[in-house]
């Protein structure tokens, strides 16, 4: 059995971008959270790990978990790469517990020999544990294999039970090129069959050629399909990162099996929002957390021994057919002191005057007027570092040394609710009707302010820690 070597791992040199109230880790590499779930009286969160380095390499899975969803403890690794059935990283997937154990399910990753890193292949395995802290790969690995009709492109196993079975779907590839989804059923979930495709990329441009990280779970009465599609095109206003989390409303027949629903809508506007997962909660809560730093940018924190940090948990719900997300009422417990409570007239900059700038939270109402312009905007020693800008019945979003703005529609701004940590930022829009999740790199102190046309704005601030 693979063992972690201990004196490799990297060690956290400098805390100037450790978050206070966001899952990194405490050395190494970070991306997908995986295996989210709720067992022995703890929420576990797994994430896509590697100890030995801060750039991406032959993943493990880390593993914290917490008793509050705020605080968490770090726990040994879960899973280490390098038995047969995933010699080349043990990559994402999910948990579920059955008869007082604990099972992960997660893809095999391995390579042909010829040193070529995009050439591979794919299998799913799994991994149990009845004390949720130590785990023991299963004998009988792997459990599914790619259908001949796939790709190499095959991962990312997220499973639930309904009713007597069990269910699992996978991000895929067909030979044809296009992203889809594969679902399959067990009773046991050790042996699996192929149900079927639920759900496919009829084109290119605006669906993607690879659908990974999915998740298919219930809200009330309808059912909801999230997945990572890549190579989606940018248009002027949408989809201008180069991968994103976009979703469905809708149904899923388990006996055709199909997924009918909406058309694929981003879920998050923001720079930083990848590979999410989610997880029930004991009180029945649909619980998110995604990946806050997405490939294709440089995270600066590697220079200091450690790369990546997962979202603050978000509560899931719909609201006229449209997925609404917000801060998990946990939140009000990391309150420690309020430094603003007014409401103000806000004509031209407004400095907010708080007592930790990078670790707060701001509440923006306006309840009782139409807004023209708004901006919150957060600045450092040069200059301007963020912004969001109301205007015309669009929100824009500003990073300085960002690619592009990134933009939501706002018939009306209502409510702005903006969670800061030490190198990130999380803005809700209309109690989370849209987001912008955003990494960001201060230099030197920062600073708040707000813009406006003559608005009068309820203004409510926090201390988080």
């Amino acid at each position: 059995m693979p063992q972690l070597d201990e004196q490799k791992i990297v060690p956290v040199t400098n805390d100037r971008y450790r978050q206070h109230f966001h899952i990194m880790t405490n050395g190494g590499w970070l991306n997908d959270p995986n295996g989210l779930c709720f067992y022995k009286g703890y929420y576990h969160v797994f994430y896509q790990y590697h100890p030995y380095s801060t750039e991406w390499g032959p993943m493990h899975w880390g593993h914290v978990r917490s008793k509050d969803l705020l605080h968490w403890e770090y726990l040994p690794v879960a899973l280490i790469p390098g038995d047969p059935e995933d010699d080349g990283g043990c990559f994402s997937g999910s948990a579920i517990v059955k008869d007082g154990r604990l099972y992960l399910i997660y893809t095999g990753q391995h390579y042909y020999d010829d040193g070529d890193q995009d050439h591979f292949w794919e299998n799913q395995n799994v991994a149990f544990s009845d004390d949720g802290i130590h785990f023991q790969k299963y004998s009988g690995n792997p459990v599914i294999e790619a259908p001949k009709d796939n790709t190499q492109h095959f991962r990312d196993p997220k499973v639930w039970q309904h009713g007597d079975h069990y269910y699992l779907v996978l991000g895929s590839q067909n030979t044809a090129g296009f992203g889809r989804l594969l679902l399959y059923q067990s009773t046991d979930l050790l042996h699996w069959q192929e149900a079927g495709i639920i759900d496919q990329a009829h084109d290119l441009a605006t669906e993607g050629f690879m659908w990974e990280c999915p998740d298919l779970f219930s809200l009330g009465e309808q059912d909801v399909m999230v997945t990572s599609p890549m190579g989606i095109k940018a248009t002027s206003h949408e989809n201008l990162n180069s991968s994103q989390v976009d979703y469905s409303i809708g149904h899923l027949d388990y006996g055709t099996p199909h997924f009918s629903g909406t058309k694929l809508t981003e879920l998050d506007h923001g720079h930083n929002f990848y590979a999410t997962q989610t997880m029930l909660t004991p009180d029945q809560r649909r619980i998110q957390i995604g990946w806050m730093s997405p490939f294709e940018e440089q995270l600066q924190e590697h220079t200091d021994g450690w790369a990546g940090c997962l979202t603050f948990p978000r509560e899931l719900t719909i609201q006229n057919n449209r997925l609404i997300q917000q801060p998990i009422w946990e939140l009000v417990n990391l309150r420690q002191s309020q430094d603003v409570n007014e409401t103000t007239l806000v004509n031209a900059e407004t400095p907010l005057t708080l007592s930790d700038p990078q670790h707060c939270e701001i509440d923006l109402h306006w309840p009782k007027e139409l807004l023209e312009e708004f901006s919150w905007q957060l600045n450092d020693q040069l200059g301007k570092l963020l912004a969001l800008t109301y205007a015309d019945g669009q929100l824009t979003l500003y990073r300085r040394g960002a690619d592009a703005y990134r933009y939501a529609s706002a018939a009306q701004l209502r409510s702005l609710q903006i969670l800061v940590d030490t190198s990130s930022v999380e803005v809700f829009v209309n109690d989370g009707e849209s987001t912008f999740t955003e990494r960001y790199y201060a230099t030197g102190p920062v600073a708040h302010f707000l813009n406006g046309t003559g608005c009068t704005t309820e203004v409510v601030a926090y201390r988080l820690a």
